[in-house]
Order: C-alpha cells, then structure tokens, then sequence
C-alpha cells in the first residue's frame, strides 16, 4: 500500500471543531462513543456498508478514537483526472487500473489526552502507522494521513490534534475499485485497533 502522512498545522490551516453542525445541511456532529445506536443518523454509513464497520469499530469501548465526520465517493475520468493521475505516478500502475477510484475520509480524534495534546507524541505514533501500512498487501490503494489542529468541547474546552484517513482504491472499473478501498480500509482499521493505540488504565481521556 502507498501510504504517507503530512501536518497542516499552521495559523492559517483549518481546525477540526467537535461538536459541529451545519445549518444549511442540517448534518451535525453524531458522538459514536457515546451513543453507538446513532450510527444510524449517520447518512454515509447507511450507504456504505464497509464505512458503517469502521465507524462502529473505530467507536467501540476498546478504541483509542472516536470519529468525528466522514464521507465516501466515486472517482470518475470526468471529473476526477488529476486526481486519478496523480494515483496513477504514485502507485506506478497501468492507466488502465486507474481507469476508477472509490475513496473515503474519516476525522479520528485520539481519546487519550496526553496523545491528544502533544503534536510530538501523535507524529511518532503516525510515523509508525504509516511505516506498517506500506507492508499492507494493497497495491492499488493509497492510504494519506493529515494532522491538523482540533478544539474539542465534551468535556470543557480542550486543544489537540486530530488525523483525517483518506483512503483511496483504484481500478478498471467501479465495482473493483469499490471493493479494493473497501479491503484497505478494513486492514486501515486492524492497524488502529491493536495495542500499540490502546488508552493505558487509568489515564485521563478526552470524552
């Protein structure tokens, strides 16, 4: 799998608000950890079933996140050339396996504080998730990691960084681009699962 990760932490960079709610739409902030029945009110998961399994383990009681927005989508030739070339040079593939793509974000707050406040203790837990997803046996998907600034209000005011997961499968057609996104975000999942993430006993958490 290709796989990196980059900071956009500066003044004039966004910042990922929680809770947040968006008036023209009508969509808002859905707290997963806290009411794991709402996955319901999260329209993308309804759509996606491989999104609506990340969400639910990415907010499980043994995770060390919880998600805060995501989205899905097609990528098509018509409206999606550079970024399917891009891919292309990337993944060094044959123009026909970037014919499609299906790609996918997700915000990932850290619960623990200490990795939640510390840009320098969350870069070196990147750096190492990055390092063992290039070992991932995904060849035709690309997994980029950003962290950005986040301001989190469950409990009190509380300022850290955050990571948006865009995932991305390519292919010669829709279907098997779909599926190969899908397979990558799973194993993305795995990663973010295992121990090295847990929330040690007893340590203070942001929710």
């Amino acid at each position: 799998m290709l796989a990196e990760w980059t900071a956009e932490c500066g003044p004039d960079d966004p910042v990922l608000v929680v809770p947040w709610s968006d008036p023209a739409s009508g969509a808002r902030f859905v707290n997963l950890r806290a009411e794991p029945y709402d996955l319901a009110e999260v329209p993308e998961a309804d759509a996606y079933p491989a999104l609506r399994r990340a969400l639910r383990a990415l907010n499980a009681q043994g995770s060390a996140f919880l998600t805060a927005k995501c989205d899905a989508w097609t990528l098509y030739a018509e409206d999606g050339a550079e970024k399917l070339e891009a891919l292309r040079l990337d993944l060094d593939v044959s123009d026909e396996e970037v014919a499609f793509g299906f790609g996918s974000y997700i915000d990932l707050v850290p619960r623990e504080r200490t990795l939640f406040a510390s840009a320098h203790v969350f870069s070196e837990r990147l750096d190492r998730m990055i390092r063992r997803a290039t070992r991932l046996p995904h060849p035709y998907a690309a997994l980029e990691a950003t962290m950005r600034p986040a301001l989190v209000e469950l409990r009190g005011v509380q300022e850290g960084y955050s990571v948006t997961l865009y995932i991305t499968g390519v292919a010669g057609d829709p279907d098997t681009a779909a599926k190969r996104w899908e397979a990558a975000l799973e194993d993305i999942v795995h990663l973010l699962r295992e121990r090295e993430w847990a929330v040690p006993v007893r340590s203070a958490t942001i929710d």
